[in-house]
């Protein structure tokens, strides 16, 4: 694994030097990418500069440095991730003559690329990755993101320079970036909790999509010319959707015996595939499904024990620990597991805005950079089980949705409005007093603060669609652009039928909008910026796409039975494991911050959300913040995921500050970040 940057000049001319040691500068911001290596490549003819930091995990030697050299001379490649069928394309490759010094999968990649074609070639890989090449031939850059978005790249014009990176970071270490905040993108934020690409917290600057490259072409251009007019031509080579509408039309058609089968041969391939190494590698393992089957079907690949780690809290509510050693020994692996107290993890929360580096709102970040620190004592790679809830149909919101479009659609439009207007009229706290005595009648989940609940299926029956339900049922703010100055909300796969599957189950529908958004935005981004902050490379067998093929060909009754999601996974599982070693309530990763922030954080959060700062900053109206923090502290309300969206921008916001990136914004009532408090 490893960070990539790159720039090229359009409004002034930069000798030699001047490119190289702005990429070095880049490239220095994400060493802890790629700690054991470094390389840049310049052409000042063409004003182009390429950086990299190396995380060796294959061919450790100097074969597998990069910036690489095509063997034509044609080509230079940065690249960062793994690509898990090198071996098969370099036979292919070798049978057509083509000639390796090394042993890597970059140079498999790069030889690829200058046979096929670079779309080609990225429809032929099976990994992650990020990649800008040079092509001097043709004098156009390209950059790319794989399938599933596992590997992020930012891109954008950057003080008279088109730039890119890995993360942000390294694109402010351009001299002279005065970046300005993306209010668009910030109530996209307060909704989602993480800001789903195309769009970065900066105006001007990009995430390529999923599945996605772009191509820049390198012409000169006039000294007063806008180069901000000049925009890559972008193009997609894989689509979500493509994947479902395939897997749709060539069903599996077996039994319950063959799809377990067909599985465990797929998952057992994809395991087996990213177990390939030169460095120590091992397994995350909270013990629940997907995490358990990625470590079973690992120690079934390994003659000594599987190195498996986690983490564990002492508040029960919020620890799998027990489990996870449990599967653990069952297995037979070598366990670690790590008890964090309250004040280990709430530690961590002031590094998040340089961990996350973007603002990102999982409470989850916590514990998954945790667990990483943990694992990368002992390895340099691990596996993880992150996939299987978008593609087996695990999260318990699929099942809520659709019993509520079942239920709340069963009315006419008018009808649902009219009943969320009188359930509005009553404030939750009454509502938790009028039904207080039903207590003991009502379901488990409705008997902590009814009236929250009802509040929020109010907010539901409002909705137009199915999937307009499905956006508000996880949406933090459910109208953050009355939150947000001067934001408005730009479109995104939830509002954007273009690249939605027609005629799906609405689970399918669910599972789909998750797998292009969720997925990569968040636990994907989650992931990476955890792992890679300790240098450890994180990799997903069931993101496989082979297994993701497969996934789509299953009917839903294999993934959704008795009440249940993953329901061909739990067969599967089961021949590893005894079923009551792994079926639980899903718990999730995470971490009480409701009440952290009403004890402990106290402090830390009132700092941050500050009536006069936040009026002095300029970002958001204060009055909604303040209310659901007073309500918060007081326990009448339960508002803590949205006001850990704010916080994180919050803390985001004054470490630009202090590092000196930030910029007055141009509206009237904004002030400088540097000034902020």
């Amino acid at each position: 694994m490893c960070g990539i940057v790159g720039l090229v000049g359009f409004k002034t001319r930069f000798s030699t030097e001047e490119l190289a040691a702005r990429a070095q500068s880049m490239a220095d911001r994400i060493r802890h990418r790629g700690p054991d290596d470094a390389g840049v490549y310049v052409d000042a003819a063409a004003q182009i500069a390429l950086g990299f930091r190396r995380l060796s995990i294959i061919d450790l030697s100097r074969e597998g440095h990069q910036p690489m050299r095509s063997v034509s001379g044609r080509y230079e490649l940065v690249f960062n991730g793994e690509i898990y069928n090198f071996r098969e394309l370099r036979r292919e490759l070798e049978r057509i003559g083509h000639v390796f010094r090394g042993h890597s999968d970059t140079e498999v990649l790069l030889a690829g690329i200058e046979a096929w074609g670079l779309p080609a070639a990225l429809k032929r890989a099976k990994g992650m990755l990020a990649l800008a090449l040079w092509d001097k031939a043709r004098r156009e850059l390209s950059l790319a993101r794989d399938r599933v978005g596992k590997k992020p790249v930012y891109y954008g014009w950057a003080n008279g320079c088109f730039a890119f990176a890995s993360e942000l970071k390294a694109i402010r270490a351009l001299p002279g970036f005065q970046p300005t905040i993306n209010r668009d993108a910030l109530t996209l934020l307060l909704r989602h909790n993480y800001i789903p690409a195309p769009y970065s917290i900066y105006e001007g600057i990009f995430k390529l999509c999923q599945g996605e490259f772009l191509v820049l072409p390198i012409e000169a251009m006039p000294a007063h010319a806008d180069i901000s007019a000049l925009e890559p031509h972008r193009h997609r080579y894989w689509r979500w959707s493509d994947a479902v509408q395939a897997g749709r039309a060539e069903l599996f058609e077996g039994n319950a015996h063959d799809a377990c089968r067909d599985l465990q041969a797929c998952l057992q391939a994809a395991v087996r595939a990213r177990m390939v190494a030169d460095v120590p590698l091992g397994a995350l393992l909270s013990g629940g499904i997907d995490s358990s089957i990625v470590a079973a079907l690992m120690q079934a690949e390994s003659s000594t024990p599987v190195k498996t780690f986690s983490i564990g809290f002492h508040e029960s509510d919020y620890n799998e620990a027990g489990f996870a050693k449990e599967v653990a020994a069952h297995l037979g692996t070598d366990h670690t597991e790590l008890y964090v107290s309250p004040a280990e993890a709430m530690a961590v929360i002031p590094d998040l805005p340089e961990i996350y580096d973007e603002p990102l709102a999982d409470v989850s970040q916590i514990p998954t950079h945790m667990v990483s620190r943990l694992a990368r004592k002992q390895v340099t790679v691990a596996l993880s089980g992150d996939g299987g809830d978008e593609l087996f149909a695990g999260y318990t919101r699929y099942l809520l949705a659709r019993n509520l479009r079942r239920t709340l659609f069963a009315l006419t439009k008018p009808g649902r409005r009219a009943l969320a207007g009188l359930i509005e009229r009553v404030p939750a706290q009454r509502w938790d007093l009028l039904l207080a005595p039903l207590g003991p009648i009502l379901p488990k989940g409705a008997r902590i603060r009814p009236g929250d609940k009802l509040h929020k299926v109010s907010s539901l029956l409002k909705c137009a669609d199915p999937v307009e339900l499905y956006r508000n049922l996880f949406s933090q703010w459910q109208d953050p652009v009355a939150v947000v100055r001067d934001g408005a909300e730009p479109p995104t796969p939830f509002t954007d039928i273009t690249d939605r599957s027609v005629g799906t189950d609405f689970i399918e529908q669910m599972m789909q909008l998750d797998g292009t958004t969720y997925l990569p935005e968040n636990i994907l981004t989650k992931v990476d910026r955890a792992s890679m902050a300790v240098s450890l490379e994180v990799r997903c067998p069931l993101l496989d796409s082979d297994v993701i093929d497969f996934a789509w060909r299953l009917p839903m009754d294999f993934k959704v039975r008795g009440g249940q999601g993953k329901w061909l996974l739990r067969q599967l599982l089961y021949q590893y494991v005894p079923k009551t070693l792994v079926e639980r309530p899903k718990m999730g990763f995470d971490v009480p911050i409701g009440r952290w922030l009403a004890s402990d954080l106290r402090g830390w959060a009132e700092d941050l959300l500050d009536e006069h700062k936040i009026t002095r900053q300029g970002f958001f109206e204060p009055e909604p913040i303040r209310r659901c923090w007073k309500e918060h502290v007081d326990g009448t309300r339960n508002w803590q995921y949205r006001l850990w969206n704010v916080l994180m921008f919050q803390a985001w916001l004054e470490q630009q500050a202090s590092s000196g990136t930030a910029r007055r914004a141009e509206s009237a009532y904004d002030v400088a970040l540097i000034q902020a408090d």
